[in-house]
């Protein structure tokens, strides 16, 4: 696999280190699959998925390191919450916000049928979707992606990227399975958002977006290219869906589609 240039924006260790990491494992990724689609998922499509999963969990991470204090390589959850407010394409996996006490306050009042507020605790307990039950699998995964960036984190921290990562990849199954099934995508959406001052990043391409819209092949095995699809739906415009694409396209150019 060819390494990537270390993106100029970015400090700490290099992004080619970063691409050589696997902490999410083909094996975990089809179970989670296997919790949201009886399709068959190809083991092109697992190494994308697992690499779109890493590519979004480095970026998120790398945003709480620079919301750190530069002398303190421990993460804590007010990074994760600093991070995400200073760069909104980092707010996936957000079905996970209701059942952290970090984003407790952040997240909206809820109302029932008859008006009445929902207090958080009955919130959090009134359904339990499989990527929150299942978000410890990703604990191994994730303490690998800190230690590759030179950098820990407290325990409420990785529980929050741990479910981060189990609700994002869930999504991306859900999203998988609906390329599949409606034989592609009608429409990308684009947001890009510049700071004042700041040069606009590089346009999004569109015919390579479009050349997923499209799907071709038999509607039972989940490939790459659906998960390239789903991938553009879950990350909705921005330098980081462009990253995530490019680099699940060289994680998996040479895996065999089987």
């Amino acid at each position: 696999m060819t390494a990537q240039p270390a993106h100029p924006e970015r400090s700490g260790p290099e992004t080619a280190s970063v691409m050589d990491v696997s902490p999410f494992k083909p094996s975990l990724v089809k179970a989670v699959f296997r919790d949201v689609t009886p399709m068959h998922v190809s083991r092109s499509a697992a190494w994308a998925a697992a690499s779109v999963t890493r590519t979004v969990l480095t970026e998120i991470i790398d945003g709480a390191r620079r919301a750190a204090a530069e002398a303190r390589k421990k993460l804590i959850p007010g990074d994760l919450v600093s991070a995400i407010d200073r760069n909104v394409e980092l707010e996936v996996g957000d079905k996970w916000y209701l059942h952290s006490p970090t984003f407790h306050g952040l997240t909206g009042v809820l109302y029932d049928a008859e008006g009445v507020i929902v207090p958080s605790r009955e919130r959090r307990g009134s359904r339990k979707p499989s990527a929150v039950v299942g978000a410890h699998r990703f604990e191994a995964g994730v303490k690998k992606l800190l230690r590759s960036q030179g950098a820990t984190a407290v325990p409420a921290l990785v529980r929050d990227l741990d479910g981060i990562a189990s609700v994002f990849l869930t999504d991306l199954a859900r999203d998988a399975a609906m390329v599949v099934r409606e034989r592609g995508v009608n429409r990308f959406g684009t947001v890009t958002l510049v700071m004042s001052g700041e040069a606009a990043p590089p346009p999004v391409l569109k015919d390579s977006l479009r050349t997923l819209s499209v799907r071709r092949g038999e509607g039972r095995t989940i490939g790459r290219d659906d998960i390239l699809a789903a991938t553009a739906v879950q990350l909705f415009g921005g330098t980081l869906r462009q990253r995530a694409l490019t680099e699940a396209r060289e994680a998996t150019q040479n895996t065999s589609a089987g």
